[in-house]
């Protein structure tokens, strides 16, 4: 009995040791999950901060790329916001890190203020029109600087991401502990270790589930839920070493900021999720779709080709030029695509800086998509330098010049005014013909300027042929740009008001393609500048697309036959039934039809015959000064009530 008694007794106490010794060990276990999860927690969010940070410096080197090429307030705007960005990250940091994160913090913001520093000495060489020196001061210290803080950043990133991942798997190795030992328990014990079990695998799911989300997020858009800019370094970065085909497509939406002013911000990222979905759902299984920046997306194309990606990027024109409902409105976006391709081995770190180049001649080129080529970066630099050159000849009061062509009655074949044509001596390069320089200037925010440059002179011309009793109505020719733009309305009014011309002696030329950009707009602004006053024109009819009901509708009063009709038309059939084409449906609009491109006497007989009502062309007169072309006037018979000068 006594013996059986101290058997009950140890068994008692051992059932107690083996209690506590679970209850203990449970305790600890739970304490160093709960440790390691805050540990976790940290290290995360530590990551997350760092990878803002990676993302800051990202778009600042990609809008210092942007402002090379299309140099402007907006861009410096978003560039010195990316900055901002770059500092809230690293405060972050400051406050949930270490001691070593604010010594990493306070390195950062000093090479930081120098590549701010070697930054705005570059902005000054772009606005000073010197991209030689603005690529020296990028290549020597704005790209180090960059690297050493992407660098820094990077390494900061993966450091706290693998210390969550060495605290996951010590997490493992506690609940593997927890685990054995229960088994080896009693009863009681294991239903205790069960609870403190449920407890611990508790905080390891949600562990998981942050530190999965965490990399979620760090590595993809929270837009449009495709990645980001890391996780296509990251893919580029993963590609086999020994080489092989493969291609990046990088795109963006033209005029992308007008959607988010006509419809505001919440639109504009409506439409740009469904975008990333129709380039998600047109793309290949294995291919990387990321979000670069506002409206830009980039594709990684393993094992692919220049040809299969010049066919992927036509799929996603396609596809993206199907409208799109935001807001309950249809809107239709055009897209610009650059593609480029590499076979070599080691040739994948500069490819998606050569299919940025590429976007920027496909916006140039407006051809949709275009491949690489390495004679880009020569043409390129050459639009810079004509860009920058030009930026300087607005500013000058010698190089840029109005020439005027007369325009003749072809009843009385009499002068009733001219068109004047913008005229550019450089003073290196001589002259520089338009057709070289306006399509450059209409792919940048310049159009707008040079157009108010030309307004401004031409008003100026006009008030100096009233003064000289031979009243003149000067038109102007607006790019799609200029009349998109939603100041141009008070702009043309103030200029009027400037030398207090007539609103009558003023003529606004509009394309068929600047009108079908955005057909309501576009009714709306000419209704406006109608509404002053001022006389309207369709110019260049016949080579781009327009609705004929439309037409009808649009406040205009005259129709400029393009030159490329006229040139053949006593020769070529076609053309002549297109000439006659367009002077009768003129005149059944109630229009003046104008025919541009007369050289010769046969032209000037056929366009009599059709009935056309103006001409004008070398047949006449070349184009000449203002003052030339004064003298030219007083020896012509003056028609005041159809006179007309314009702007090409």
């Amino acid at each position: 009995m006594g013996r059986s008694q101290r058997v009950r007794r140890a068994a008692a106490v051992g059932l107690a040791v083996v209690l506590l010794a679970l209850t203990a060990l449970s305790v600890l276990g739970a304490a160093r999950t709960r440790g390691s999860a805050q540990t976790a927690g940290r290290s995360a969010m530590l990551a997350e901060a760092y990878n803002r940070a990676y993302n800051a410096v990202a778009a600042e080197e990609s809008l210092e790329r942007k402002y090379r090429l299309e140099p402007g307030p907006d861009v410096r705007e978003r560039h010195r916001q990316a900055g901002a960005d770059l500092h809230q990250a690293l405060n972050d940091v400051s406050l949930r890190g270490t001691s070593d994160d604010r010594m990493r913090v306070a390195s950062l913001e000093s090479m930081h203020g120098d590549y701010v520093t070697a930054i705005s000495r570059m902005f000054t060489a772009v606005d000073a029109g010197d991209p030689a020196t603005a690529l020296l001061i990028d290549n020597n210290e704005v790209d180090p600087t960059f690297t050493r803080i992407s660098d820094v950043v990077q390494a900061a990133t993966d450091a706290h991401a693998r210390a969550a991942q060495q605290t996951l798997r010590d997490l493992h190795r506690v609940e593997s502990v927890v685990f054995v030992t229960t088994v080896a328990g009693f009863a009681v014990g294991l239903a205790l270790l069960a609870v403190f079990t449920a407890v611990t695998v508790g905080y390891q799911r949600a562990l998981l589930r942050q530190s999965a989300e965490s990399r979620r997020r760090a590595l993809h858009d929270d837009l449009t839920g495709s990645g980001n800019r890391v996780l296509l370094a990251e893919r580029l970065a993963d590609l086999p070493g020994a080489g092989g085909d493969v291609a990046v497509l990088t795109l963006d939406l033209d005029r992308f900021k007008e959607v988010n002013d006509a419809l505001g911000h919440t639109h504009g990222d409506d439409l740009l999720r469904q975008v990333a979905q129709r380039v998600e759902a047109t793309v290949r299984t294995g291919d990387t779709v990321a979000r670069l920046s506002a409206d830009e997306f980039a594709v990684l194309l393993p094992a692919t080709g220049a040809d299969e990606a010049l066919a992927l990027a036509g799929r996603l024109t396609d596809e993206l030029h199907r409208s799109f409902v935001v807001g309950g409105i249809s809107v239709d976006v055009e897209t610009s695509i650059g593609a480029a391709a590499s076979t070599g081995p080691g040739a994948t770190g500069a490819l998606l800086r050569h299919a940025e180049i590429a976007r920027y001649a496909a916006k140039e080129a407006k051809t949709g998509a275009v491949l690489y080529a390495p004679d880009m970066h020569s043409g390129d630099t050459a639009r810079l330098q004509l860009l920058g050159d030009l930026r300087r000849a607005l500013d000058a009061t010698d190089q840029l010049e109005l020439h005027y062509q007369p325009k003749i009655d072809l009843r009385s074949g009499a002068a009733c005014g001219a068109e004047a044509l913008l005229r550019w001596q450089h003073p290196v390069r001589g002259a520089v013909s338009p057709a070289e320089f306006i399509p450059i200037a209409e792919t940048t925010g310049l159009i707008n300027r040079l157009t108010l440059h030309v307004l401004r002179h031409a008003v100026k011309q006009g008030r100096a042929w009233l003064d000289a009793d031979r009243p003149t109505a000067i038109a102007v020719n607006l790019s799609p740009r200029c009349l998109l733009d939603p100041q141009l309305v008070e702009q043309i009014t103030g200029l009027l008001h400037e030398v207090d011309l007539p609103a009558t002696l003023l003529r606004l030329e509009v394309t068929e393609t600047a009108v079908m950009a955005n057909p309501a707009l576009a009714l709306t602004t000419l209704n406006r500048l109608h509404g002053l006053g001022i006389s309207l024109s369709i110019d260049d009819f016949g080579t781009g697309y327009s609705s004929l009901s439309y037409l009808r509708r649009l406040p205009i009063d005259e129709l400029k036959i393009d030159r490329s009709f006229v040139f053949a038309m006593d020769s070529n059939a076609n053309d002549a039934a297109l000439v006659r084409g367009a002077v009768d449906l003129g005149h059944n609009l109630g229009l003046t039809v104008v025919a541009e491109g007369v050289e010769t006497a046969a032209h000037v007989a056929a366009l009599r015959q059709l009935g056309c009502d103006l001409a004008q062309g070398f047949h006449y007169a070349r184009p000449m000064p203002a003052a030339v072309l004064t003298d030219w006037l007083e020896q012509q018979p003056a028609h005041p009530g159809t006179d007309v000068l314009a702007i090409s």
